[in-house]
Order: structure tokens, then C-alpha cells, then sequence
């Protein structure tokens, strides 16, 4: 029997989400996040790219601002207001130090206790090829949670007006083919439905399958599979590394 997952601490209130593309953080992590909003928490969305590259059937410069719509909407049906684009180009995200000086001055920004981001590692579970904008921004956000307390790194930033911070306590993994902690979400699950399906475009030209449906089960399997090594409960797994 596989472990059981610890529960997600509680002692922050502002997160902070730094993902690749629209679509990303709504795949899982979106009920998670509503179930925090509910207990008072704040979270913002800080996405690399506008997932311009995303529909094969839409050229970038259609794809970009309709998913950036979509993603707003989506952040708006769990409650979250604030979502920033850093212009990155779709497919082709290089982790580096622009990547960390981007991440290092959204986390300086927003003053985050925890950072939330997607599957850095190689693969999903073992078995799928992971893609390389999740790997670069995973790898990227967990170095810029350092980069953000040290005055000595990015040096310009605090001459932007963007001082130091140092206060990241929690870096959390969703997606992880490893988790460690899980928070129980079931009150966030409808939210998270309405999230995804707000990304109608990206899916229908993803599956063939009734949109609702899809959205439904993905995001319920996924949650009962967490609930399997969390008392039974439906929950959202994170990897959680502590700083």
C-alpha cells in the first residue's frame, strides 16, 4: 500500500501560482486553491506564456489573446482576480536566469508565504514525457523562491522598487509523479469543473469527448486517487518542498 500523504500546512496566507500555460494550474491544483480562498487565504496567477502555441487548428497570434481570456475567466470562476502574463514564447520557455529574474520579481511582487507550480520532473507518473515549458518554469520557480530573498542576486530588481523577499515557506508540486501532502477539496470541486470547462476552446480541440464530462471526470479521478492515500477524502496531492 502505497503511503499516505501528509496534510498540506496551514500556517500561510498568500500563495502565489506560477505555471507555464492557461490551463495548467486548472488541471488539479484549482480546487485546492478554491478551498484555500474559502478559509480566507489569498492567491494570485502568474502564467510564462500565454499557451499561444497550444490549438494547432488557431495561429499564435489568434490562440494567445482568446486563451488569455479563457484563463482569466477560469481564474475568476475560483475566486481568483489577479493574473499576470510575462510574455514568454509558448513551446519554447528556456529555464535560465531571465526565467528565475521573472519568477524571483512576480514572488518579490506579491509577498508569498507559499508558491504554488506544476510537474517539473521528467515524466507524468513514470510513463509519459513530461514537456519542456512544465520542466523549465518548475525548475525555474523552485530556484526563484531563493533568488527572491537574496539582494545579491538580480541586483536590479530592488532598483525597480522590488526589495527582497524572503518569506517563502512552502514551495507545493502539483501534479507531481511524487507527492507528499494533499489538502481535502471536495468543497472546491464544482468550482474547479466551472474553471476548466472556461478553457472550452483548448478542449474541444483537445478531446472528442462532451466537455462537462471530461472536465468531470478527469478532475474527480484524479481527486479520488489522492483521496485513496488521504483517508478517503477527495483531495488535490502536492510534492511540498520546505524552505
Amino acid at each position: 500500500m502505497a503511503d499516505q500523504l501528509k496534510e498540506m500546512p496551514t500556517d500561510w496566507r498568500r500563495a502565489l501560482a506560477v505555471v507555464a500555460h492557461p490551463d495548467d494550474l486548472e488541471y488539479g491544483a484549482s480546487a485546492a486553491i478554491a478551498t484555500w480562498l474559502d478559509d480566507g487565504r489569498e492567491c494570485a496567477y502568474v502564467l510564462a506564456s500565454a499557451g499561444e502555441a497550444g490549438i494547432d487548428t488557431l495561429s499564435p497570434a489568434e490562440a494567445g489573446p482568446l486563451r488569455e481570456r479563457e484563463q482569466r475567466a477560469s481564474a475568476a470562476a475560483v475566486g481568483v482576480q489577479t493574473v499576470e502574463f510575462l510574455g514568454h514564447h509558448d513551446g519554447v520557455i528556456e529555464y535560465g536566469p531571465r526565467l528565475r529574474r521573472d519568477f524571483a520579481a512576480a514572488i518579490r511582487r506579491h509577498r508569498p508565504e507559499l508558491v504554488l507550480t506544476l510537474n517539473h520532473h521528467d515524466t507524468w507518473g513514470g510513463v509519459y514525457w513530461n514537456t519542456p515549458d512544465h520542466r523549465a518554469v518548475g525548475r525555474a520557480v523552485l530556484d526563484a523562491a531563493g533568488d527572491a530573498g537574496n539582494r545579491w542576486i538580480f541586483p536590479e530588481l530592488a532598483e525597480q522598487g522590488l526589495a527582497p523577499w524572503d518569506g517563502v515557506r512552502y514551495v507545493a508540486v502539483a501534479g507531481s509523479p511524487q507527492p507528499t501532502h494533499a489538502v481535502a477539496a471536495a468543497a472546491g470541486l464544482e468550482r474547479a469543473v466551472a474553471s476548466l470547462l472556461c478553457h472550452r476552446t483548448y478542449i474541444e480541440a483537445l478531446t472528442k469527448d462532451e466537455p462537462e464530462g471530461y472536465c468531470r471526470g478527469f478532475l474527480e479521478g484524479n481527486m479520488r486517487r489522492a483521496g485513496e492515500r488521504f483517508g478517503g477524502q477527495l483531495a488535490v496531492a502536492f510534492e511540498l518542498f520546505v524552505r
